[in-house]
């Protein structure tokens, strides 16, 4: 087709009564060249590729090649061998628009890209211009390129892999419309650096090593190895700003079409507020703000200045205190409905707030171990927290926890005074400084004095054991071996209190 040993010429091809066989935009060229150096007009060749006319990936940079000719120094019609037809001289402008139309899956690409250089070679210069037809074309195809490597660029998301699953670090799929990924691949890798990463579509994959591109075959999903707690991180502030007072889900998908939202890890949770919105959630959106806008400072406190409002109603609508600003979500209670002991932790941590549910971290399966020593069945005991959001700081990566304040322990007792009715235990454990303080409502209370035996409080034992994340951090095995002892004493003395309990109150 292209000159090249053992294959046939495009121009041979036609003569033939054969079509043109072409996969990329360079044998697309080369052919062009062949053909008009034999002025073969374009209603005689028939444009054929080896798979659906939409797909340009058998050659992995099927619109942009490393090798190209310089654009307007290239002669598009120079005769092979020696032939003495005239050369053509293709601009710049047009081989450029060219090369980027070729990009776009429109039926019968490549028999509309000869025509326009056809009309080129026959003088028709306007060809190229929006007020022709084929240039109004031309120019709608270059457009429609343009547009889709704008939008893989602002919506590809890359997800990070788990450290142990090697190269690439990052991953991200995507569903382009058009045959963008070789010109969106360089775009990234001169952006980010050493770091590996790879981008999935459904027509070829592209990976980054570091130093060079290298190009696979299709494939049907993104690898699911997937660790990104940057990712969780994002969802939480996403939700953080998601303003159901303002919303106008027509402007929203205005601004993102719709195609994208599946691959978003945004547009997972995107329904769900939407739904909350509609059901409500504007009117609490506008509430809890009115104390908060900025501009005239006003002589009475904030909270007194917004309306009068019934207690929420639900765990999740709280906004007594502003923890809920940065947690994924609130952590209730576990446990039946009615237990005799109910164990009160501080508050949850950065996997329970992930969860969604008490004590399922590090310090969730070392008091299993501790509650398993005391012959205590976790199956039938009640947990809970003294503060239901995750309160923490960032530290690179990770979010560390950081000690709730007095103020959120008080906001937060409408909830623990709650689960005390609801569950009626006749036996508190609770763990750790600030789930005693919230359990006897006394801000000065201590651990160390509440642990030296139990006491009777509104009608029920309290015990006071240390918290099982205070085991896992004190330093020394001895120091770690004895804080463990504690805690089985504790639970083993709140079993033995079970007997001598009075009713609750």
């Amino acid at each position: 087709m292209d000159g090249t040993p053992g294959r046939v010429s495009a121009a041979a091809a036609v003569a033939a009564g054969q079509p043109v066989l072409v996969n990329s935009f360079g044998q697309w060229r080369d052919a062009a060249r062949d053909l008009l150096a034999h002025k073969v007009e374009p209603h005689a060749v028939q444009w054929v590729t080896s798979k659906d006319d939409a797909d340009l990936f058998s050659n992995p940079v099927a619109c942009l090649d490393d090798d190209e000719e310089p654009a307007g120094t290239g002669q598009a019609g120079e005769a092979p061998h020696g032939d003495a037809a005239s050369t053509v001289r293709v601009s710049r402008e047009l081989m450029d628009m060219l090369q980027t139309a070729a990009c776009c899956r429109v039926p019968n690409r490549w028999a509309f890209l000869y025509l326009v250089l056809w009309r080129w070679s026959q003088g028709e210069k306007d060809v190229i211009s929006a007020a022709d037809q084929d240039g109004a074309k031309l120019h709608s195809m270059v457009k429609a390129v343009h547009r889709e490597e704008h939008d893989m660029h602002a919506y590809i998301r890359f997800r990070e892999r788990r450290e142990d699953a090697g190269p690439p670090r990052f991953v991200a799929w995507f569903e382009p419309s058009h045959d963008v990924l070789p010109q969106v691949a360089r775009h990234f890798a001169s952006r980010m650096g050493r770091v590996s990463w790879m981008i999935a579509t459904p027509d070829a994959s592209v990976m980054w090593d570091g130093a060079n591109l290298h190009t696979t075959g299709p494939l049907m999903r993104g690898p699911e190895d997937i660790d990104d707690a940057g990712e969780a991180l994002w969802l939480t502030y996403y939700r953080s700003i998601f303003n159901p007072a303002r919303l106008n889900a027509d402007l929203l998908h205005s601004h993102i079409p719709s195609r994208f939202w599946k691959n978003l890890p945004e547009g997972a949770i995107v329904p769900e507020m939407v739904t909350q919105a509609a059901a409500g959630a504007r009117k609490v959106g506008q509430t809890h703000s009115v104390g908060q806008r900025a501009g005239t400072a006003i002589p009475i406190a904030a909270s007194k200045a917004q309306p009068q409002r019934d207690a929420p109603t639900s765990l999740d609508q709280c906004r007594r205190c502003d923890l809920w600003k940065n947690a994924t979500q609130a952590v209730d209670g576990a446990g039946p409905k009615r237990a005799r002991i109910m164990l009160v932790g501080e508050q949850p941590g950065d996997q329970e707030d992930l969860a969604g549910e008490p004590f399922v971290g590090p310090a969730g399966k070392l008091l299993d171990l501790a509650m398993a020593d005391a012959e205590l069945d976790r199956r039938k005991v009640y947990l809970t927290n003294a503060v239901k959001h995750f309160k923490w700081e960032p530290r690179g990566k990770r979010r560390l926890h950081k000690t709730p304040a007095q103020r959120e322990v008080e906001a937060c007792s409408y909830w623990l005074e709650r689960e005390l009715r609801l569950v009626g235990p006749d036996v508190i454990v609770a763990m750790g400084s600030t789930a005693l303080k919230a359990v006897t409502g006394d801000a000065h209370a201590t651990l160390k004095d509440a642990m030296a035996e139990p006491f009777m409080h509104e009608g029920r034992w309290i015990v006071a054991i240390y918290h099982p994340s205070y085991v896992l951090r004190v330093p020394g095995d001895d120091a770690k071996a004895q804080a463990f002892a504690a805690m089985v004493a504790g639970f083993r003395q709140a079993v033995a209190l079970l007997s001598a309990a009075p009713p609750a109150a």
